[in-house]
């Protein structure tokens, strides 16, 4: 009795064994799974279902990213990094659309009746909504433009270009509210960013060229 206990314990150890080994040689003959990570976009974009059909106007010669310098040029794509990593195609999670993350609402503002889908698909119209703002918050903001420039609240050089910038993220009246307050009145988007960031960080370009 007791040599067939030791005799069924060995063939179920041997068993184990065996089937550990296989196992073992299966797991090395598996390829590896590798995951493609999406590159960082600020405001944690993400691509609409319908991006594969998409075409690809933004790697055209009219939409190729220029070298930023200081004026508008510089002005626009700085802040579409910022915004979008300069990607037309990408909404974020809060709904905002493309290279310079504007909202439906803003657009119907601006006098411009598209879909997403449209929008997301043409950079000409979203080159077109982003100097039609800048426009609109240069004319809403010139009291404040022609009396702060070149002055300092909380530390910052209030410029032109910065002022803008702080429309783009938080509106024309909380930019107004920031200045007229000395800097006591400040706005912070969903993202944590302030206004005196964007007034800090987009300080200094020329704007005279967008007319």
């Amino acid at each position: 009795m007791k040599n067939l206990i030791q005799y069924i314990l060995l063939v179920g150890a041997i068993v184990f064994l065996l089937a550990f080994a296989l196992r073992g040689l299966e797991m090395e003959s598996e390829e590896p799974v590798v995951y493609d990570m999406p590159e960082p976009v600020h405001r944690t974009a993400v691509f609409p279902k319908w991006k594969d059909s998409i075409p690809a106007e933004a790697d055209t010669p009219d939409f190729r990213i220029p070298e930023v310098g200081k004026d508008f040029v510089g002005f626009k794509e700085a802040l579409a990094f910022n915004e979008s990593g300069r990607r037309y195609d990408i909404i974020n999670k809060l709904g905002y659309l493309g290279k310079y993350q504007f909202g439906m609402a803003t657009l119907r503002e601006l006098d411009m009746h598209v879909n997403h889908r449209e929008f997301l698909s043409r950079p000409e119209l979203q080159e077109e909504a982003f100097k039609k703002f800048v426009r609109y918050n240069r004319r809403v903001l010139a009291d404040e433009i022609e009396k702060y420039e070149g002055k300092y609240i909380n530390g910052i050089k209030i410029t032109e270009s910065g002022i803008l910038a702080a429309a783009h993220l938080a509106g024309a009246g909380a930019v107004q509210k920031f200045l007229r307050s000395g800097g006591k009145q400040s706005s912070v988007d969903a993202f944590g960013t302030r206004i005196e960031d964007y007034l800090r960080k987009f300080a200094g370009y020329r704007i005279d060229s967008l007319d």
